[in-house]
Order: C-alpha cells, then structure tokens, then sequence
C-alpha cells in the first residue's frame, strides 16, 4: 500500500498551524511535510520554506518528496485583500492554480483548498444562506474564492483531480493571532481582554456572522478528506456551519469569566463587509455526505479560548535558556497573508 506523504502550504498561518498538528497526529510526524514563507521557524517535524507563486519550485518539492496529498491554504484574507487587490488575486487565484496543475501533472491522491462565506453576497439569502445561493461577492477575496470553487470542480471534472473544498465560517483560535479578516475580531477580542481588559470592535455590536472553533474545523477538514470519494456531491465547496453570534453575545459571554472587561464599537470598512455575509449558513449536505456535526458551542469556545491563551501567557513570560521565541510567527509584508 503507497504511503501518504502530505504537503501543507501555509502551515504557519491561522489554519495551517493546528491543521499540521492534527495530520501528523493522524499519519505521523515525518510524513507531513510543512511549507510556508518563514525561514526561522524551529517546527515539529520536516518543514521547507516555499513560495506557492513559484510553481518550480512546488513541482520540484511534490516531486523530491514523494507528496501524494496537499492541503493549500494560503491566502490573503478578506479585510487584507481590500487592502492590496492585485496582490490578493495573484496569491489566491494563481496559488490554486499552481497546485491543481501539479496535482494534475503528477497525478495525486487529493487536494484541500478551504473556500469561505466571503463568496456570499448582499443578494444571497441572510438565514440558513443554502448550498447554491445567488452568489455576488463583493470583495477580492470572496471573488477569488468563488472563482476557486469552479476551477476546483473544473480539475475534478477534466483532469480527475480529487480536490475537496470547504467554505469555513469565521474561524476562532489561541494558536495564531489574527490574520486579516473580516471575523477575526473574535479572536482579537480575547487577547485584548486578557491584555487590556477593554476591546474596540470594528464591528457593530449586532453584526451576527457564521462562526466555529478552529478544533472543529480541523476535524471537519480530516473528516472530508477522508470521505469516500462516491459520497461527495459537492465538488465546488460544501457549506459548513457550527454556531452563529455577534460581537455582543460574544463579550457579554467574556464578562461572565472576566467581569471587568468593557467592549465599544467603532465600525469601519469591514462592517460593509460583514453586512454582505449570511447571519447563518445551511450545511445539509455536509451532514448527510459525510456525517458533518459541530460540538464547540460559543460558550464553550470561550471557556476554551480564555484557558488556553492564559496559559500560553503564562508559558511565555517563563525564563528561557537561550532564546524566547514568540509562539505568533508575524508577516513583515503586508502583501502575503495566510490562514
């Protein structure tokens, strides 16, 4: 039986840092290969520094390694895309299209690339937003990502490329600080609490959006991929979904464990940007063609959230022998993000 060697693109970003945990506990540590731009990195297990621009060079790792799958994951995000247009597009569309030619070309196993709620827009439906909405993004990044979703389907359909794909909600995580998106104040609200006791939102307080914990989204993604390939009905991207709040519900639930943390609202672009987006998403299909079922609540992602950041606060301030690296691996560009 051929081995799985997998290849993570971005694997120091927001997704790719607990996602290449989650694989190397499943398959073992040396047969997950990590790739990102960072050339300082000490990782857990192999690692290269690569540019998923150059497609060279990824033929020439996917080739050299013997890779059989890989799970793509940079890109820039929403609220950073906005920012930096032309190079948003040219990570997010010819990143894909880098690795699905390489996956076509040396024929492997699977691909994972995640989409995102951004490919809704101000027309598709704001409540249990269905599987085939009428679909107008409205920023690069969601554009992008809806085009992704029919190349992806595209490679399937002529090129027989297994590439599986999932639109993620707003996703919530003490491994990485945030990277650029229009739902990353739910992440950056728990720093600031724990930091500064008082958090200034850039959404207003009833902007309800699609939320998950970052452990349910890496047992979705583990769970897709290992799908048998006749179940899957969906080969643009699935709809997945696991709790829905606004930054309101989200800091009254703060102040349950801190009592003294105090939030205030000022809303900028990415407020316009929220209100494109679907309060709730419909994920039927998730749940009958792969058995798709969350079980982090907000209330427990906060719980969570608060003991595992306190922790690593904690874990830092500790005396180091010789160095004390951060645990947050910083981009100095501003034209390169990454989940």
């Amino acid at each position: 039986m051929k081995k799985d060697i997998i290849l993570v693109i971005g694997s120091c970003g927001q997704i790719g840092t607990e996602l290449t945990a989650g694989l190397r506990e499943k398959y073992g540590t040396l047969n997950v290969i990590g790739a990102d731009k960072f050339t300082d990195l000490t990782d857990d297990g192999p690692y290269h520094q690569l540019d998923v621009l150059n497609m060279g060079a990824l033929a020439d790792l996917v080739r050299r390694e013997k890779v059989t799958q890989i799970y793509l994951l940079a890109a820039m995000l929403s609220a950073s895309g906005e920012r930096n247009i032309h190079a948003a597009w040219q990570l997010n569309m010819d990143g894909l299209l880098n690795v699905l030619k390489v996956a076509a070309a040396q024929r492997l196993d699977k691909v994972f690339w995640p989409s995102s709620i951004a490919v809704f827009g101000p027309s598709s439906a704001k409540h249990l937003c269905p599987q085939e909405p009428q679909s107008e993004p409205n920023t690069v990044y969601g554009i992008s990502k809806r085009a992704g979703e029919y190349w992806c389907k595209y490679y399937f359909e002529k090129h027989n490329v297994d590439v599986r794909s999932i639109r993620f909600p707003g996703l919530i995580s003490y491994a990485t600080k945030p990277g650029g998106g229009t739902t990353d104040y739910a992440v950056h609200i728990f720093h600031e609490a724990l930091e500064k006791g008082q958090y200034d939102c850039f959404l207003k307080e009833d902007a309800s959006l699609p939320m998950m914990y970052m452990k349910d989204a890496v047992r979705a993604t583990l769970q897709l991929m290992d799908a048998p390939k006749e179940k899957l009905r969906i080969r643009t991207s699935y709809n997945l979904s696991a709790t829905n709040f606004a930054p309101c519900d989200l800091s009254a639930e703060i102040k349950k464990h801190l009592p003294d943390f105090t939030i205030s609202y000022n809303p900028d672009y990415r407020q316009a940007i929220a209100e494109a987006w679907p309060a709730s998403i419909n994920d039927l299909y998730a749940r009958q063609d792969w058995n798709w079922e969350p079980q982090f609540s907000m209330q427990m992602i906060v719980t969570d959230m608060l003991l595992n950041l306190k922790k690593k606060k904690e874990k830092i301030k500790e005396p180091q022998l010789v160095h004390d690296f951060p645990d947050f691996p910083e981009s100095n560009s501003l034209t390169t993000m990454y989940y």
